[in-house]
């Protein structure tokens, strides 16, 4: 890793924005920085080496980071979002059982026996990828709320899950971790709340503000990177302690300069290196030496956005039942998790990568026909 790749990376990320410029296309940023990562990474030019260590590790950085923004914009004080969460987690509990009726059939058809891996990569939801969709295409109304409340769910359950599923000789340790990870959350949100209530939270803002020290966001990472540290340690995906870290801080309120800054740290900088690192580190030539995979990878992407269309019978738009059925963190954990364990049978991580690649491509299809029914109006 050195400044010229850096700035390599940096300067194919804007690949995001240049994409997402033109308002009629309704293309998410991160679409265009997984597309430039997957052109010069692993599967096209093989300029950027996604394996090497101190790109890794600030990708770490990146998702960790992202992931905290995510749960930082999941609105759990508004009410509406609250009276929303029973539709959410109904809609949530339907497509994860629709997921392991046809987990059970994949597994079966390609003889992989990973039924239960299957069954929680088209259950998942990616709060980390949805959000940011939302919030750049400005959906908002009661519809967004109660897929926002499924998302946030479904997300977190299947980040549970994961390790549970894919590591089952240590599936106690993990669930160990998982609920360590949660009660420091919890901890975390009674701690804020003290602060905030005691008013000590707004003295130290005013003084941060007057004398520019940035105190609650270098506090804030220091909290994200010490849950993080927590989660590496307990053999759990950084994703659970960012997204656990940001739902802690949303439930007592974001104040607005920290998420300005925390928006200049993640959109700016850590957020598109680690979109770039996501692309880089996909090598969809597996499944040249390895077609029979493709048909997999083709089924959990489709699969994925039928189960979770199925929610149209509960009454979601069905534009956001396909934005819903949008993956990254899962699939990624999956295949690192997989790969490390030597699980996965050779061009099956290129086909749960595959899977999680039509998702995306649905997503930016359905983001832009939620924009046209004018699901942006309150």
């Amino acid at each position: 890793m050195s400044f010229s790749t850096l700035a390599l990376i940096m300067a194919i990320g804007l690949a995001g924005p240049l994409l997402a410029a033109r308002k009629s296309w309704n293309i998410p940023v991160v679409l265009g920085e997984l597309a430039a990562g997957i052109v010069f990474g692993a599967t096209g030019f093989a300029i950027i080496d996604a394996s090497e260590p101190t790109f890794t590790f600030l990708a770490d950085v990146g998702f960790a980071v992202t992931m905290f923004v995510a749960g930082t914009h999941v609105p759990v004080r508004d009410p509406a979002v609250r009276s929303a969460i029973g539709k959410g987690a109904g809609r949530a509990a339907l497509v994860g059982v629709l997921a392991a009726v046809l987990a059970v059939a994949l597994a079966h058809v390609f003889d992989t026996g990973h039924a239960a891996l299957y069954a929680v990569l088209l259950a998942s939801s990616s709060a980390a990828l949805i959000l940011p969709i939302v919030d750049s295409l400005s959906l908002r109304g009661t519809s967004i709320l109660e897929m926002t409340a499924q998302v946030a769910i479904a997300d977190t359950a299947c980040i549970v899950a994961l390790p549970l599923v894919i590591d089952k000789d240590n599936a106690v340790r993990a669930a160990i971790g998982a609920v360590v990870v949660s009660l420091c959350a919890v901890a975390l949100f009674f701690a804020l709340r003290y602060l905030e209530s005691s008013g000590l939270r707004k003295r130290v803002h005013k003084l941060s503000e007057d004398r520019k020290f940035a105190i609650e966001l270098r506090v804030s990472l220091a909290i994200l990177f010490a849950l993080a540290a927590v989660a590496t340690t307990s053999h759990v995906s950084i994703m659970l302690a960012g997204f656990a870290a940001g739902l802690a801080v949303a439930g007592v309120g974001e104040p607005r300069r920290v998420a300005k800054q925390l928006f200049a740290v993640n959109d700016g900088f850590l957020g598109p290196l680690f979109f770039v690192w996501l692309g880089a580190k996909i090598d969809l030539r597996e499944l040249v030496d390895h077609p029979g995979y493709i048909g997999l990878g083709l089924a959990l992407g489709i699969g994925a956005v039928a189960v979770h269309c199925v929610t149209r019978l509960l009454g979601q738009p069905l534009p956001l039942g396909a934005l819903a059925a949008t993956q990254l963190g899962v699939p990624i954990a999956a295949v690192t998790v997989g790969t490390q364990l030597n699980i996965l049978q050779p061009g099956e991580p290129a086909a749960i990568i595959l899977g999680a690649l039509v998702t995306m491509a649905v997503a930016g299809l359905a983001g832009s026909l939620a924009v046209r029914r004018g699901l942006t109006k309150v």
